[in-house]
């Protein structure tokens, strides 16, 4: 078990202390909500969760086989639902693996991706499309 205390600090910002290293991370709300968007929105780090423990997951398959995925990007693109009740409607996800196409742990690495704790977490109703872009394609 994790434990995370939050602090709201007034002005619509918040200070996040991930209580067993004792890290901190400061949200804000965005623009288009009453915030600065100077920070990190809460629905931002939602998308973040979800492109680091692809990148995480796909990380441990790759040092399980001995394959360098140094400089793989993933690039997670937010959209916000229209109407309300305000609410994040699509989180796409475009994974740039530096390895060529045909590399024979391809589809274990899409699996992981694919598998990963906070996609299978996220509400149904979100969209969650995911796209591979690997060397050479």
């Amino acid at each position: 078990m994790v434990k995370v205390s939050i602090r709201y600090d007034g002005a619509l910002r918040c200070t996040a202390q991930h209580e067993p290293s004792g890290s901190k991370l400061s949200t804000d709300a965005p623009v288009d909500n009453h915030g600065k968007g100077e920070l990190f929105s809460p629905t931002d780090l939602v998308g973040t969760a979800l492109g680091s423990c692809m990148a995480t997951v796909m990380g441990i398959v790759a040092d399980h086989h001995a394959v360098d995925l140094s400089g793989m990007k993933i690039e997670i693109t937010k959209e916000m639902s229209d109407n309300a009740p305000r609410r994040i409607a699509r989180l796409a996800a475009d994974v740039h693996i530096p390895l060529a196409s045909d590399h024979p742990q391809r589809a274990s690495l899409e699996r992981a991706a694919l598998t990963c704790p906070v996609l299978r977490s996220l509400n149904p109703s979100i969209e969650t499309p995911v796209e591979f872009h690997w060397r050479h394609e």
